[in-house]
């Protein structure tokens, strides 16, 4: 069974309380992490503006996931946004070694930019 590495970026209704928004960012973790991955980067993206209405909904809460798991994992994970009816649009994708290093260079990028607004 392989290890690969993905990143997951879903849209959470735009009408949730910050409570609910994180309590659902949670619970996709909790799926993660219960089913042996291991969370490598999470990063909130916060209310964005949708390219195209879904659901009649123009805005969304964005959030993105990065975790190395087996392929089988990726199906659960997918199956509980389903299941979710806060979701509103849900992508995982396994990350080729030119874009774990980008992913790298993107997080150690990030560190730096709020090691300087401290």
């Amino acid at each position: 069974m392989a290890i690969n590495q993905y990143e997951t970026v879903f849209i959470l209704t735009p009408v949730l309380s910050d409570v609910q928004m994180k309590e659902a960012v949670s619970k996709f973790r909790q799926v993660l992490t219960d089913n042996g991955a291991e969370v490598i980067n999470e990063e909130d993206w916060g209310l964005r503006k949708l390219a195209y209405p879904i659901q009649n909904k123009s805005t969304g809460f964005y959030t993105l996931l990065e975790f190395k798991a087996p392929g089988e994992l990726v199906a659960k994970l997918e199956t509980e946004y389903r299941r979710d009816e806060r979701v509103i649009r849900f992508l995982t994708f396994k990350l080729d070694k030119h874009a774990v290093a980008y992913s790298e260079k993107r997080r150690n990028l990030n560190k730096k930019e709020e090691e300087k607004e401290k």
